[in-house]
């Protein structure tokens, strides 16, 4: 199992069962313990509003 590294987002809970006890997964992913879903969390980006002069 690989170690979390500071470029991938951090899940602070599951978002199937919403339990906390996750673990790192290798590729990005995390394991939930309680429901054994793996998933990924991606940035897409940020949304900032048009300026109109």
């Amino acid at each position: 199992m690989s170690e979390p590294t500071p470029s991938r987002a951090t899940p602070f809970h599951c978002p199937y069962c919403g339990e906390e006890d996750l673990r790192p997964e290798d590729n990005g992913a995390w394991l939930c313990s309680s429901c054994r879903r793996v998933f990924k969390v991606t940035f897409i980006g940020l949304q900032i509003p048009e300026v109109k002069s």
